[in-house]
């Protein structure tokens, strides 16, 4: 008979260790779970799914990983094609970790899933996403999935109840209000037409937008003919103009501009004013007709045309119209920023220091603001009012920080009298864009780890998107999103914080400084060229980084080029930097001029040396007629500043 003080220690023993492996199935040391995670993670993008899978089911129950895991178990047995597996990781995330971001996504996807073998199933996951998460775009395209759940309902019956083609309609008006360009958005109206029911003007609209969208204009030709021409116009004008039939768009859009304008929108009016002008001979004589003969509403932007064209004689007197007529537009603070500037050509300090003020008070947030400010700044100094001046160009520099006129405020601070200053920058790296992060943050984990793919799931933060891009090599794209993130930032961070890393990153710097005596120029312009993409090309043919001719690029090498060849990096800077040298230097070294004549040509530039009037670099870039170039100038120089503010030296 076995010792009863024995059976006591086995069975002591026995729950122990069952206890212990449950203890390790919750919890781990984070330094065990990060080592399964990311060698489960290097598995899972070498392709190796089972194994992944595997190591991904060893991450505890207790450790914030363990969603994330139980996410990328799903993805493996999907990579698999093992559904049965994928649905239950699905249902075992969304069950039990109701409050983590993958939720709401696992419940989306299950609800794919079960479209055609449960669609009652797969309805009940959508009604949920649409009610727990009304706001995000699982619930958008939950929209479209409800109605598509409904016409495979009643797809084969004979009877087909008018209350369910409404539900069914809904679901894809909803869906196609939200995403006229989403993924699902041509299936939505595809589906929406095969109901054969009544529908409203609105309805053909929103479905010819989608079509529109997708370059399906005979389609869009068709559901334009069952409306109204009012209502549809502006598309009609577009889409006219998409299939080659010039002769309709341009004489619908001044139709429409003249009659119909209370049926567009904003947006939808400035294309038609666009493309009469594209199909007119005459840009001055089509922008005069439809000055004459377009509606008050969108006429402002027709308006800012005229002015900007017109002859600086009339320029003022114009610029003060449009103003008084649209006083609450952006066209209108464009308008009024125009008059003041041709004020102070005209020497009229004192009205124009009134004009400038009436800006300031109104539209401080616009983005001729900065101009404004700089330039009253101007008139103070050439109206020897030190305090003055030194306030305006202070505060210019504090208030638009990252912007060209802050560059040009800088200078005339310290009365600099060269275009580039006598700085170089330290190259830093870009880094996760926020300091201070706990070490137990699970987005800052996941970098860690970089699981790049869950943290795209799970983070609406543009500036670690930003990174994320980055960090796979994608440089261009990483710099536009941090661009455009930045600019909704207000106030501006300091030059310090580790975003503006992201906007203004330094890539490339190496092979530059081979080339150029200039780098942190160079690299500015090439921001601004390429956003520091190898192989962009443009529409008219410039390849690479530094965005060069195949024929200027044969010319500055001596002999014809492979155009292929423009994609290589360094071959691309080299000859680019060149090109730069010649323009600068048959340009007596002005590197705005030089700039200038990279984008405008240098014959255009030494025309308008001889041609403009000015007293100062300022005025001569105010001045440049073409807008794109005078922008480009800006673009350019502002990339500079801001390479100079983020990596050297404070304001």
């Amino acid at each position: 008979m076995i010792n009863r003080e024995l059976l006591v220690k086995i069975s002591a023993i026995g729950i122990c260790f069952a206890f212990g492996c449950c203890f390790a199935l919750l919890w781990q040391p984070p330094e065990k779970t990060n080592q399964i995670y990311k060698e489960a993670l290097e598995d899972y993008n070498n392709g190796n799914f089972q194994n992944s899978y595997y190591l991904f089911s060893k991450i505890g129950f207790l450790s914030d990983l363990k969603p994330f895991a139980i996410y990328h178990q799903s993805q493996c047995a999907k990579q698999l094609g093992d559904t049965k597996s994928e649905m239950k990781q699905y249902q075992f995330l969304f069950n039990n970790y109701r409050k983590n971001r993958l939720s709401v996504r696992s419940r989306y996807l299950a609800g794919q899933m079960l479209v055609d073998t449960n669609p009652e199933q797969a309805k009940k996951y959508f009604e949920y996403i649409l009610e727990k998460y009304p706001d995000t775009d699982y619930a958008i395209a939950s929209e479209y999935y409800l109605g598509l759940i409904q016409l495979k309902k009643y797809k084969n019956v004979a009877i087909f109840p008018e209350s369910e083609k409404r539900q069914i309609e809904n679901s894809f008006r909803h869906y196609l209000k939200k995403a006229p360009q989403g993924r699902l958005a041509l299936n939505a109206a595809n589906y929406w037409l095969s109901l054969n029911t009544e529908l409203l003007p609105d309805d053909y609209i929103l479905m010819a937008k989608t079509y529109y969208l997708f370059e399906n204009y005979q389609k869009v030709k068709e559901l334009l003919s069952r409306f109204e021409l009012k209502e549809g116009w502006a598309l009609d004008v577009k889409n006219s103009y998409a299939l080659g039939n010039n002769e309709r768009a341009k004489k619908l859009a001044a139709y429409g501009l003249k009659n119909y304008t209370a049926f567009a929108d904003e947006s939808e009016i400035k294309d038609a004013v666009d493309i009469y002008i594209k199909l007119s001979p005459s840009k001055k004589s089509a922008i005069d007709y439809l000055f004459d003969n377009s509606a008050p509403k969108g006429k402002d932007y027709i308006w800012s045309l005229k002015c900007d064209g017109a002859p600086s004689e009339y320029q003022t007197n114009c610029y003060k119209q449009l103003y008084l007529n649209y006083p609450n537009t952006s066209y209108g603070a464009n308008a009024l920023s125009n008059l003041f500037f041709s004020m102070i050509k005209a020497g009229m300090y004192k009205d124009a220091a009134k004009v400038g003020q009436d800006y300031l008070n109104k539209f401080k947030n616009e983005k001729t603001a900065p101009m404004v400010m700089f330039w009253m700044g101007k008139i103070a100094e050439r109206k020897g009012q030190f305090e003055e001046y030194q306030s305006l160009y202070k505060s210019t520099i504090a208030n638009y920080p990252d912007t060209y006129y802050a560059y040009r405020a800088y200078i005339a601070l310290k009365h600099i009298k060269a275009t580039i200053l006598n700085a170089s920058i330290k190259p830093l790296p870009v880094e996760y864009p926020y300091k201070g992060v706990s070490k137990k943050d699970v987005i800052l984990r996941l970098a860690q780890l970089q699981d790049y793919e869950v943290l795209d799931l799970i983070t609406d933060d543009e500036f670690i998107k930003s990174w994320l891009y980055y960090q796979k090599g994608d440089y261009s794209h990483s710099m536009l999103i941090a661009r455009d993130a930045m600019e909704k930032v207000s106030p501006k961070p300091p030059r310090n914080d580790l975003r503006w890393r992201l906007v203004y990153p330094i890539d490339y710097y190496d092979e530059i400084k081979k080339y150029s005596n200039t780098p942190e120029l160079m690299l500015a312009l090439m921001r601004e060229e390429s956003y520091f993409n190898p192989k962009a090309t443009s529409s008219v043919g410039a390849r690479g980084l530094m965005q060069l001719m195949p024929a200027t690029a044969s010319e500055i090498y001596g002999s014809k080029i492979n155009p292929e060849n423009l994609y290589n990096p360094e071959f691309n800077i080299q000859l680019g930097n060149t090109y730069y040298t010649k323009l600068r230097n048959s340009l007596n070294g002005y590197d705005i001029s030089a700039v200038a004549s990279y984008n405008g040509g240098i014959g255009s530039i030494k025309r308008w040396q001889t041609s403009i009037t000015y007293n100062d670099t300022d005025e001569f870039v105010e001045q440049i007629p073409y807008a794109e170039t005078k922008n480009y100038v800006k673009k350019v120089f502002r990339s500079y500043w801001n390479y100079l503010r983020i990596y050297t030296f404070d304001e």
